[in-house]
């Protein structure tokens, strides 16, 4: 009797983890339904057939059509499904950080370190140098100042975190620092020309497509590498979320912790904004969309799950911004406004505290 005991435990942890790999399979399934999906829609109509074709490398009756396809349509959609990975990954590792629900890249002033380290390479050194005609280096170098951006922002808040142990303190605090970098950003476009300006507000509604594959060798290392870090990090925000004192008793060095974290996310956030610009609510919404999906606080899936369902609301998002049949192209910036906050909305309403999200 008693070992029969012993095996029900086992065999209900095996059992949730059977639900969970199944869980994950099918959300796996439908990033590659959405990736294809993504692929056909465009101003130009190509057959499901020839896309296929195309993928497999079998010839098409139109060669335009390979054109097409891996130099617009294949970038873009990898780009949304990188971009919606790394917000969302960034997204879950400072609501676990932070234990705050509305913690994120976006409400911290990451996403807004980026823009003011992008700003001050557009609006302030581009009138010594044309960024495009530097290719490669140029890309890297927009790239550098987000990161530099990004960093700069989760240094002060990391430096806070060394004399203030108050969690809510530290993310009024990060909110402050990102509400300055906005403002420093402000005073740059008003004594910017008037081209400098138009190509910089462009970039702060975002854009996917804007992506070549030039550049697509520049952010992808660099999403990889932060995802990779995210992923290795998911025991440690276990220990994290049973709060930093019981922690610290598991052994694990949280300043440490904290500064892999931030490097991660500064990586991913940083990465992102300097390419499609900043885009808001994906890194706040995906991670409770995944906690109410999967039902578990366990980041070893659940980081997992929210990479997924981000890269699956991110090329939902690609696929009505480009508005098909209409011609017309929306920011992603305001797609994810629109997608994210009646999922947040709803959040707060179903669970009645906000409190209670995480």
């Amino acid at each position: 009797m008693r070992q029969i005991d012993n095996q029900q435990p086992d065999e209900m942890i095996k059992t949730g983890q059977r639900k969970y790999y199944t869980l994950l399979g099918s959300i796996l399934a439908m990033v590659l339904v959405f990736f294809l999906c993504d692929l056909l829609i465009g101003s130009v109509k190509i057959p499901l057939r020839n896309v296929i074709s195309i993928l497999t490398g079998s010839s098409v009756s139109q060669p335009e059509w390979n054109v097409i396809l891996f130099d617009f349509r294949i970038p873009k959609a990898v780009t949304a499904l990188l971009a919606g990975m790394a917000l969302s990954a960034a997204g879950l590792q400072m609501q676990t950080i932070f234990r705050n629900p509305l913690a994120g890249p976006y409400v911290l002033g990451i996403s807004a370190g980026a823009s003011f380290g992008v700003a001050l390479l557009v609006l302030g050194f581009s009138s010594y140098f044309s960024l495009s005609l530097l290719g490669l280096a140029g890309n890297f170098m927009v790239v550098i100042a987000a990161w530099l951006g990004a960093g700069l922002i989760l240094l002060l808040i990391f430096s806070v975190s060394l004399r203030v142990k108050d969690i809510m303190t530290i993310l009024v605090l990060g909110i402050m620092f990102g509400s300055v970098t906005s403002a420093i950003v402000s005073i740059l476009q008003y004594f910017s020309n008037e081209s400098m300006l138009k190509s910089f507000i462009v970039w702060t509604m975002g854009s996917l497509g804007g992506v070549s594959k030039v550049q697509l060798f520049v952010l992808v290392p660099c999403i990889v590498v932060g995802l990779l870090i995210a992923l290795a990090s998911s025991k440690i925000l276990n220990a994290l979320l049973l709060g930093e004192n019981y922690a610290q008793s598991l052994g694990l060095n949280v300043k440490r912790a904290r500064f892999l974290v931030f490097f991660s996310t500064s990586l991913l956030a940083g990465s992102i904004t300097a390419f499609c610009g900043p885009i808001g609510f994906i890194d706040i919404a995906v991670p409770h969309i995944a906690r109410l999906v999967f039902k578990t606080a366990d980041h070893r899936f659940l980081m997992i799950a929210t990479m997924l369902i981000g890269a699956v609301v991110m090329l939902f998002s690609d696929m009505i911004s480009q508005m098909p049949g209409m011609g017309n192209t929306l920011p992603i910036n305001s797609v994810t406004a629109l997608v994210g906050i009646p999922i947040i909305i709803w959040l707060v309403i179903k669970n009645q505290k906000i409190s209670q999200l995480t």
